[in-house]
């Protein structure tokens, strides 16, 4: 497309089948028409993506250029230049130019570049009053004709030009397009000031517009931190040089109409004039691998989980290094590059803040939210414990009503120096607290549970029904085989026969069926935490005020769709001092047996609740998903489809990891001070990842039947036949897994017609291996990794990282404070042994026999431990006020593909039906794990919320 000059004579040129007045020279617009323009349509808006051009520069008089900014001929000559504009040439060669402005918008931030407060804030005034502030290149998607070369960028400083209040502040640049330049496909920024700025976006703007509705010629969205140009060099990885992609603009024609739809490049389809920025780029945010990372770079890196120990501050502090080895197998983190230890050289030492790339920290918001719920979290804790801590660190509840008195009461707060239990854990927090409140009351806010119903928590009939419905139903399996058998070794463990009998069960069923029947109708289901808590038991009872069993759990599946609670099997294994101990426990009328059968109960929710927190919640989203996330950043282009489609399902995931290597999962943190692993808590869940995981079976299908809560049957709905059809979680997972599946299906195909495109696309690749083999370096070999092949293969595998970073994380996330905040529901620690153990304590025995609701309380976490544990469940639990949610239109492609955006907005709506369908389910008294008096509704699947701990809402990433 030529640009052509309007001729002084004249008052109309034409130019790709338009043609534009000229008859009033005075005026700042140039109305465009097509040459054969219906009469009946003369007066209709042009279409949004028609270039109106010529709005003359002050002080330039009343000359006029127009023309069409992206041309897309490569055979055009290129632009001598654009940088001088005082020459006589370069007067004629912008007399032969587009004129467009960029608009760039700046996000106004706390300590940024608008921070009145900085010392240097003085220069950037200046700067921004001389307009030389930020300095706007735009690149060519064209190579030179002649050189083949890359086409000189166009050059121009930007100036300040308005400011939304507290919010934003604009910048413009103005820029002569010279006839051959080319589509813009990309824009550089350099940042003059001397500080960091948040760039939400660049639009290219016709000269004409005043930027108050005007559509773009083209809009990149950038969300991202520039940095400084100040200590870096000219070269195009410098600081504060950062390269911005326009995405692909495809030209459409229908009848006279000519407009651009806007989608993303593929490795294959990238301009000539971007080859070198793509590539660049990738380099830039791969780094070296070398030196220690700073808060502000923004390279992605992996390493092992070598700085969860601190061996600088104590033997007791040394822990072993996860990932990287036979022993301990582990998911990547991203690498910081700190100084190792010096008295452990393969740990890293914990000085500072853990490092993420710049991009994957914290929103302002979300980070004063964050900062606020912690605060106010850590003040909850804090008071019970304070107290006890006067009299005994270890002090649990004096009875169920002090207990009560959590919701009930309010306390006052602490003074800060009073709160030095928690200097370890959370030091930062205590600094805010030393100019903090005075005389005021809090209060933990009451869970859903205790809210329906105050005594749920002693009803095996709930203890079953949460294995289904509550914040962890990723542990229920069918029972296949009985008796039931531990792998583990029987010389070192002791026999490996279960000693729960077919006589205990049928008993306990009411002898409705045997123990055959039951299994060939598949109505027998188990809670098995046998074999991966047994190796651990006596590392575990060598600690002080923690103990451990392996346990198995059975359940029996009535005519009306709930579980029955039958028999819970506790077993110590042997060791060279005493051999194999194990009791089965049942309901029962007795007294006594019925105080045992509490504290069994209590021992199983404490192995549910260590599951929970180190395997189905932290290692199977936060940690599985880590790797995905440093893969994407390293091997794929910012402009490619894939990267576009994931990157909203990894927001923040990085950065709250990083937060829980600070103060949770670390080595005296508060999984190890509240849960009942302690010091082998992170072991574990290393051998929960050597033992469990794997990537075929992440999917919630293929999740389900492997723990046999489901067979394939194509006849099904969802191609699945569910063993228990009142399963809450799994009924409203699957509508969610569906809908999930169907956009992704409809987004891949849309790039990748056939198997050959996606073979072919290099970064993809690279991308799958560099998940396979480094982030999950430890089960490369391992089976379960599909190979992206087809549009299929690769829509499954897109689906299975989309679904546990938004809907798996969600339902064992958001649900934590409604069922654990409660902890007699759910205690994170069993810290006394059964009384009935032998060999037999007489003293313990007489105490449990005496008063055992005092041995029960015993048994449950300490004050300190468990209101640490509320607090954290508090704050886990709560959504953020710039939380974004699966499907919604927040994170909507940015994209003008109809295809694209048509399967965007089914998806959004498959979403808002479901939440009617979840609340119909939640009606229904017939479901009666959902539905009932005293219930909690199941609305962890339910895709949208407002903020607050609410119960519901799926946001799109691991982001809390």
């Amino acid at each position: 497309m030529a640009l052509l000059k309007p001729s002084p004579s004249s008052n109309t040129q034409t130019c790709c089948g338009w043609s534009w007045s000229t008859a009033a020279a005075q005026s700042p617009l140039v109305v465009l028409a097509p040459a054969s323009f219906p009469s009946s349509l003369s007066r209709r808006p042009l279409p949004s993506l028609l270039v109106q051009l010529g709005r003359p520069r002050r002080g330039r008089g009343r000359r006029i250029a127009i023309g069409c900014v992206a041309s897309r001929r490569s055979s055009e000559a290129p632009s001598s230049g654009s940088s001088s504009r005082g020459s006589s040439s370069a007067a004629a060669a912008m007399a032969a130019a587009a004129r467009v402005k960029a608009v760039a918008t700046i996000k106004a931030t706390v300590g940024g570049f608008l921070d009145s407060l900085r010392p240097s804030r003085a220069i950037d005034d200046v700067k921004d009053l001389i307009g030389r502030s930020l300095y706007l290149e735009l690149v060519s998607s064209q190579l030179d004709a002649k050189t083949a070369q890359e086409k000189p960028t166009l050059r121009s400083y930007a100036h300040r030009v308005a400011g939304n209040g507290d919010k934003v502040v604009t910048y413009e640049a103005d820029f002569d397009v010279p006839a051959g330049f080319g589509a813009v496909g990309a824009v550089l920024v350099t940042n003059e000031h001397h500080t960091e700025m948040f760039l939400e976006d660049i639009k290219l703007m016709p000269s004409s517009s005043d930027g108050s509705g005007a559509a773009p010629l083209l809009a990149i969205r950038c969300n991202s931190w520039v940095q400084p140009k100040s200590g870096g060099g000219d070269d195009d990885a410098a600081p504060g040089k950062r390269v911005f992609f326009a995405n692909k603009l495809q030209e459409l024609k229908f009848s006279w109409l000519c407009v651009t739809r806007v989608q993303p490049y593929l490795p294959s389809q990238t301009p000539p004039g971007l080859r070198s920025y793509r590539r660049k780029d990738m380099e830039q945010k791969r780094g070296d691998g070398r030196g220690q990372r700073k808060s502000t770079d923004r390279v992605y890196d992996y390493d092992t989980y070598n700085d969860l120990g601190d061996p600088d501050n104590g033997a007791d502090k040394a822990r072993p290094v996860l990932g990287g080895s036979k022993q301990f197998p582990y998911p990547r983190r991203c690498r910081t590059g700190r100084p190792m230890s010096t008295k452990d050289p393969r740990t890293e030492t914990r000085s500072g803040d853990n490092y993420v790339p710049r991009d994957e920290a914290f929103s302002e918001e979300k980070q004063l939210q964050f900062s606020v719920k912690t605060l106010q979290s850590v003040l909850h804790a804090a008071v019970p414990a304070v107290q006890s801590t006067l009299i005994d660190p270890d002090l649990g509840f004096p009875s169920f009503f002090v207990i009560d008195k959590l919701f009930e009461d309010g306390v006052q707060l602490p003074k800060a120096e009073q709160l030095g239990f928690l200097a370890g854990i959370l030091p930062r927090l205590l600094q805010k607290l030393r100019d903090g409140p005075g005389d005021q009351l809090l209060l933990f806010g009451r869970p859903a549970n205790v809210k329906k119903d105050k005594f749920a928590w002693l009803r095996d009939e709930e203890f079953a029904r949460e294995t289904l419905a509550g914040m962890n139903p990723y542990a229920i399996e069918l029972v296949r085989e009985f008796p039931l058998k531990s792998k583990l070794d029987p010389a070192v463990y002791g026999p490996a026969e279960s000693s729960i009998t077919a006589e205990v069960l049928e008993q306990q069923m009411g002898c409705v069926m045997t123990v055959a029947e039951a299994l060939k109708q598949k109505r027998l289901f188990m809670l098995d935490y046998h074999d991966l808590f047994l190796p651990y038991v006596h590392k575990i009872r060598a600690q002080e005020h923690t103990t451990m069993y392996g346990s198995h759990t059975v359940f029996f599946l009535c005519d009306d769709g709930t579980l029955r609670l039958l028999a819970i099997e506790l077993t110590r294994p042997a060791s060279p001092a005493q051999p194999q101990w194990r009791r089965v426990f049942t309901p029962s009328t007795d007294t006594t047996e019925s105080w045992l059968w509490r504290m069994a109960k209590s021992h199983v929710r404490a192995h549910d609740s260590g599951h929970h927190e180190l395997v189905s919640h932290w290692l199977r989203t936060h940690g599985a998903v880590e790797p995905y996330i440093i893969a994407a950043n390293r091997q794929l282009s910012e402009m490619h489809p894939i990267y576009q489609l994931l990157h909203p399902h990894f927001r923040y995931t990085m950065r709250i990891n990083a937060l829980a290597r600070t103060a949770l999962i670390n080595a005296g943190g508060i999984i190890e001070l509240s849960f009942s692993p302690q010091k082998y808590a992170m072991e574990l869940s290393s051998v929960a990842y050597d033992q469990l995981w794997r990537f075929d079976t992440e999917t919630l299908p293929a999740d389900l039947v492997r723990r046999g809560m489901a067979d394939e049957d194509p006849t099904a709905e969802h191609g699945l036949r569910l063993a228990i059809k009142d399963y809450p979680f799994a009924n409203d997972g699957l509508l969610i897994w569906d809908a999930i599946k169907g956009w992704v299906q409809a987004y891949v195909s849309r790039f990748y017609p056939g198997s050959g495109v996606v073979a072919g696309d290099a970064e993809l690749q690279a991308f799958w291996a560099d998940v396979r083999t480094v982030g999950h370096a430890d089960k490369k070999d391992a089976p379960g990794w599909p190979a992206l092949d087809s549009p299929g293969s690769l829509a499954h595998a897109l689906t299975t990282i989309i679904w546990v970073a938004s809907a798996h994380h969600a339902a064992v996330n958001f649900g934590q404070y409604d069922f654990g905040g409660y902890f007699p529901n759910r205690p994170s620690i069993a810290r006394t042994k059964m009384p009935v153990e032998e060999p037999v304590d007489a003293g313990a025995l007489a105490a449990f026999l005496d008063n055992p609701d005092q041995a029960l309380r015993e048994c449950f976490p300490s004050q300190v431990q468990a209101t640490l544990v509320m607090a954290v469940l508090d704050l886990l639990s709560t959504h953020s006020p710039d939380e974004e949610y699966l499907g919604g239109l927040e994170t909507a492609p940015w994209s003008d593909d109809a295809e694209v955006q048509a399967a965007y907005g089914k998806f959004n709506a498959q979403l808002k039906e479901i939440e009617g369908i979840i609340d119909v389910r939640n009606a229904d008294r017939r479901l009666k794990n959902r539905c009932g008096a005293g219930i909690v509704p199941y609305q962890l699947m339910k895709p949208f919320s407002e903020a607050g701990g609410t119960g519901k809402g799926i946001p799109n990433s691991t982001s809390i």
